[in-house]
């Protein structure tokens, strides 16, 4: 042969999943879909199957001792994704019940290519395949018999140019002992893992003859459009934002003041972590921000997890959401994962055009996150802040922190090493009252005052003083400097 031959891909319909297949599934494959019972097998089976069937690709769903054909419809046409048009015409069921009590391979197999002949499908699913192969003999000649099934079934499925698919309850051990992961071209595992009062769902593709597909779990959902997937992926980052000098494009942060310490604002696209102890005005900074965008005819978005203090007591954010400059993310899930927040903020971007977003706070976001992304929380801020980078967009994230920690700290987890550009808050007390005071830690790429500057909160919001601050008037709380003797 001189020519390489090319594989088709099919589109499975399935958001997220043709990322990790390598672009699709192969056409006229062979693919075993294997899961515990309630991983989602059956649902994605048919999510699959109602996506790419139609008029000139025609599919055969083969049920065996699950469930019966009409129960299964009963329950897969409550996903958006199903389509009572294309069932007769374009989708038929068939039940492999009486078949299979013979408990003869070979009349299985006979029944199959019947229907297929009589029906020329494109696809062909059998659900649940383990049902065939507990109905066959014990022993080696069982053994002997599934395995010349299986090559039956695909070397016919290929002849037909039909891609099948096989629907299983396995296990990885299972799998591992069986004569079925050496015929099938790919296979498809579900699985969902409990920990603590929360129930994570993940998919993985073990194996995909002829393409790259991605390793590892990742997480998914079903929802009432049926399965969602979340490929662990970090997107490229777009290049600085610069001017017709080369200089960096800058954007006004909402305060005077502290456009005058960044020499002119925050440049465009930067991550913007504000930190400080409760109280210090943090979320009104955040408020600030997304006025200042607002007023430029800038869209916001911004994530709230401190829900009491963004909804109930920001007058100047619940008037932008009427407005309709800003859109507020929330959830009353405490479970979500880092693939669903990020998935959220990315739609709500292309949505609406936003600019600008804020995330208020990192302190509490592990309240609302799944167990198993709460072990690293710099990964998933890490993970946050790329996809908001490859959207181009400017963000200001607040984090929290106690104060009484000895020395100088910004923020919890080591995570102003995530940001672009750092702005420490904090109490110090001056004549006996307890008075703010901000400074610029560091704004990547570009100079930045490094002043203390003193700073009120008004009825308009943070005010920030035109001088610096003396220094031994604040230092009381600050940490005392160390004065090495020789």
């Amino acid at each position: 042969m001189s020519e390489k031959v090319t594989l088709g891909k099919l589109s499975t319909g399935v958001p997220g999943l043709d990322v990790l297949l390598g672009g699709g599934l192969s056409e006229f494959s062979f693919t075993l879909i294997a899961g515990a019972p309630g991983s989602g097998k059956t649902t994605l089976a048919h999510q699959i199957m109602f996506a790419l069937a139609g008029p000139e690709r025609h599919a055969l769903f083969f049920t065996v001792l699950g469930e019966p054909p009409l129960k299964m419809l009963r329950y897969q046409q409550q996903f958006s994704f199903f389509d009572m048009d294309k069932v007769g015409p374009g989708i038929r069921y068939v039940n492999l019940a009486d078949d299979l009590r013979a408990g003869d391979f070979s009349g299985v197999l006979e029944r199959i290519m019947r229907e297929v002949e009589d029906f020329s499908p494109s696809l062909v699913f059998v659900d649940s395949f383990r049902s065939v192969v507990q109905t066959g003999r014990s022993g080696n000649e069982g053994l002997w018999d599934l395995q010349h099934f299986i090559q039956e079934l695909g070397s016919r499925m290929a002849t037909w140019q039909a891609t099948t698919f096989l629907i299983g309850e396995y296990t990885q051990a299972d799998v591992e002992a069986n004569p079925i992961i050496t015929v099938a071209d790919g296979m498809i595992a579900l699985s969902h893992n409990q920990e603590h009062d929360v129930v994570v769902r993940k998919v993985r593709v073990v194996k995909m003859r002829g393409q790259a597909h991605m390793g590892g779990s990742h997480t998914m959902r079903i929802t009432g459009d049926g399965i969602r997937v979340y490929p662990r992926l970090l997107p490229l980052v777009k290049a600085a934002y610069t001017d017709a000098n080369g200089d960096p494009r800058r954007i006004p942060t909402g305060v005077a003041g502290l456009d005058q310490m960044l020499h002119g604002g925050l440049p465009l696209g930067h991550t913007l972590l504000v930190s400080g102890p409760t109280g210090v005005g943090k979320t009104i900074l955040g408020t600030q921000f997304l006025q200042a965008g607002a007023a430029s005819g800038e869209h916001g978005v911004a994530v709230y997890f401190e829900k009491h203090t963004a909804r109930l007591h920001n007058a100047a954010l619940v008037g932008m959401i009427r407005a309709g400059h800003v859109t507020v993310l929330d959830s009353l899930s405490l479970s979500l994962s880092i693939e669903e927040l990020m998935d959220d903020l990315v739609e709500t971007i292309e949505a609406t055009g936003a600019t600008r977003v804020v995330i208020d706070s990192l302190s509490e976001i592990g309240l609302y996150l799944a167990p198993e992304f709460r072990h690293d929380l710099r990964l998933t801020v890490f993970r946050t802040l790329s996809v908001l980078a490859s959207r181009g967009v400017t963000v200001l994230i607040t984090a929290g922190h106690e104060q009484s920690e000895p020395g100088l700290s910004f923020s919890i987890d080591n995570l102003c090493f995530l940001a672009d550009a750092v702005l420490a808050m904090r109490f110090a007390e001056v004549d006996g009252r307890l008075c703010k005071f901000m400074t610029m830690v560091k704004v990547r790429g570009v100079a930045h005052s490094n002043e203390l500057r003193g700073y009120h909160i008004t009825d308009a919001g943070l005010e920030v003083d035109e001088h610096t601050a003396p220094y031994d008037r604040v230092m009381s709380g600050w940490p005392t400097p160390r004065v090495l003797h020789k």
